[in-house]
C-alpha cells in the first residue's frame, strides 16, 4: 500500500490525537528479588554494579561478556554468579548465547541490554568507519537481536535496556556512542509499547558519565561511582517507574530544546 504526502500527515496526526500517552505506562512494577537474570556485559563497570545489586537482593544472576578473564574475577567475587564468554558483535555469538540459555536456563525472565562500547574518535580519522562499525554493531545490533531471540522465551516478562545521558545532549568526541544511545533511546519507547500486550515490563536505565572504564582507563576517573546511579536506579524501580536516571542524565530527561542546546554547547566549546 503507498500512502501520499496528505494521507501520510493525516494519519500520523490522527494517530496522536487518539492514542494515550504511553512513555509513563508500566505493564506491572518489576519485582526486585526472586528473578533469574541476564546482563550483558556484566563483568566490569555498571554490568557488575548491577549484578551485585541483584544478587545482593536474592536474585540468580547471568553474566555474559567477551572476556573470560574478567568473568573469573567477577564470579570469585559473587558466590553463585554464571558467567558465560560471548562475542556479542556477531550473530553466530548472540545465537550461540541464546541457544546455550535456551538449554540451560529457560527461566531467564530479565534480560539487561548493558554489553557498549565507546571509541573516541572524528569522522576524519582513517579508522573511523571501521570503528564505527564496532560501536553499532555492540551498541545496536546486538541488543535488537537479543530482544528478538529473547522475546522466544516464554518465561520473560522484563526487558531492561541501559542507554546514557548522552542520547540527549551528544559529545562530538564519542559521535556514534552519542547516536547509538539516541538510536537505543527511541527503541526502547517503542519497544515498551509494542509488547505491553505481552505483559512485558520494558525498562531504561540512563545513566550519566561514571567512573568506569568505557572508552579507556581513566578517562571516567573524576565521575561519580557505579554505586551511586545503582543505588538511585534502584529506588526508582522500587517505585514502579520505567526510566531510571541520576544526575546529568536526570537532568538531560527533563530539559527543553534551549537547555539541550546550551547543555551541547557547554560539552563542545567552540
Amino acid at each position: 500500500m503507498v500512502f501520499s504526502g496528505n494521507a501520510i500527515e493525516s494519519y500520523y496526526s490522527l494517530t496522536f490525537l487518539k492514542c494515550p500517552n504511553f512513555e509513563n505506562e508500566t505493564v506491572g512494577n518489576m519485582k526486585l528479588s526472586q528473578n533469574k537474570i541476564l546482563i550483558t556485559g556484566g563483568a566490569t563497570g555498571i554490568g557488575y554494579g548491577l549484578a551485585e545489586r541483584f544478587v545482593n537482593e536474592k536474585n540468580t544472576l547471568i553474566v555474559c561478556g567477551r572476556r573470560a578473564s574478567a568473568l573469573k574475577d567477577a564470579a570469585g567475587k559473587l558466590p553463585g554468579l554464571i558467567t558465560k564468554v560471548c562475542d556479542l558483535s556477531s550473530e553466530h555469538g548472540r545465537q550461540d548465547l541464546f541457544e546455550w540459555v535456551e538449554a540451560n536456563h529457560s527461566d531467564v525472565n530479565v534480560l539487561i541490554n548493558n554489553a557498549g562500547i565507546q571509541h573516541w574518535m572524528s569522522v576524519t580519522d582513517a579508522d573511523f568507519y571501521k570503528r564505527a562499525k564496532e560501536e553499532i554493531a555492540i551498541n545496536i545490533e546486538a541488543p535488537l537481536h537479543l530482544i528478538s531471540l529473547f522475546l522466544k522465551l516464554p518465561s520473560l516478562n522484563t526487558i531492561i535496556n541501559v542507554t546514557s545521558g548522552l542520547s540527549f545532549a551528544p559529545l562530538a568526541r564519542v559521535p556514534v556512542y552519542c547516536a547509538s544511545k539516541a538510536f537505543f533511546h527511541s527503541f526502547t519507547l517503542s519497544l515498551r509499547y509494542t509488547v505491553r500486550s505481552r505483559n512485558i515490563e520494558v525498562i531504561e536505565l540512563i545513566p550519566p558519565a561514571l567512573n568506569t572504564d568505557l572508552g579507556g582507563k581513566g578517562i571516567h576517573d573524576s565521575f561519580p561511582p557505579v554505586s551511586a546511579f545503582v543505588e538511585a536506579a534502584f529506588e526508582q524501580l522500587r517505585q514502579g517507574k520505567t526510566e531510571a536516571v541520576y544526575g546529568f542524565s536526570e537532568a538531560m530527561i527533563k530539559a527543553g530544546p534551549e537547555e539541550l542546546q546550551k547543555a551541547f554547547e557547554r560539552m563542545n566549546p567552540s
